[in-house]
């Protein structure tokens, strides 16, 4: 299990890197099968709020293959990336190819963005050994299909495998991972602390030392989600049985 000192400098390191949180300037939903003269410029059909007046011409096709066509006629495909969006650097820019529920947008990141360099205001509670639990990691009967509600009123259809089952204050609860990152299970929960301390949409955590029938959840490392930092991420809200009817004080406060 990384070191809880390690862990926060490396997300620090991730909000302020060039694909990180905390320069994003547009998420702008486009259809496939569709051109869009793509820049600044008031003359674009798709105006973007970083960059040059033209930045190009921006096709993505009927089976979501991009490419961007420069004013100098190069052709720039989008390139798939592993876990990540498809993705094109161009001038200061990375644009990504990035579908919630279906639904394609063209994704902006301006990599000089004074925001990447600023203090992104994450304080944290006190350090809570005591909240590093050793949870239960039981699979579902069958695998189920289930709908979560996004940030900003979509909902996305997500496929749920296992639970971890672990004990507070003598009662029993349950976290359903609802997304996977880097083969780990990511739970989208919500506690008391959510009235006002912490982000109230909710906070993320990811499962560690997963074993055939345990699973660490340290909440020290529950963290705020992309939609705390920028309007232009598309976040998900917690399943029911992960709004947890006590508090967690242990993991990120609200970011200044």
């Amino acid at each position: 299990m990384q070191p809880l000192a390690e862990w926060r400098a490396d997300r620090l390191a991730a909000l302020a890197a060039a694909d990180g949180w905390l320069n994003l300037t547009d998420r702008v939903e486009i259809a496939p099968g569709n051109r869009y003269a793509v820049g600044r410029g008031e003359g674009n059909g798709l105006r973007i709020s970083a960059g040059p007046d033209h930045l190009g011409i921006l096709t993505l096709a009927a089976d979501g293959h991009a490419h961007l066509t420069t004013p100098a006629g190069q052709d720039l495909p989008f390139t798939p990336m592993p876990g990540a969006p498809p993705r094109l650097a161009v001038d200061n820019l990375i644009l990504e190819i990035h579908s919630a529920e279906g639904v394609p947008a063209l994704r902006v990141r301006r990599i000089d963005h004074p925001r990447r360099f600023r203090d992104p205001g994450i304080r944290n509670f006190p350090d809570a050994p005591d909240w590093v639990i050793r949870a239960r990691w039981l699979p579902l009967s069958a695998p189920q299909e289930a709908q979560i509600d996004l940030v900003g009123g979509r909902r996305e259809v997500v496929r749920l495998t296992h639970q971890a089952v672990f004990q507070h204050e003598g009662q029993t609860f349950t976290l359903i991972p609802t997304h996977w990152k880097s083969g780990a299970p990511m739970f989208v929960l919500r506690d008391l602390t959510s009235a006002g301390e912490t982000y109230p949409a909710a906070r993320f955590l990811i499962g560690e030392d997963m074993a055939e029938d345990a699973i660490t959840l340290d909440f020290n490392k529950a963290h705020t989600p992309p939609c705390g930092f920028t309007e232009f991420a598309v976040c998900p809200l917690p399943p029911r049985e992960n709004i947890l009817p006590f508090r967690i004080e242990a993991g990120e406060l609200r970011p200044h």
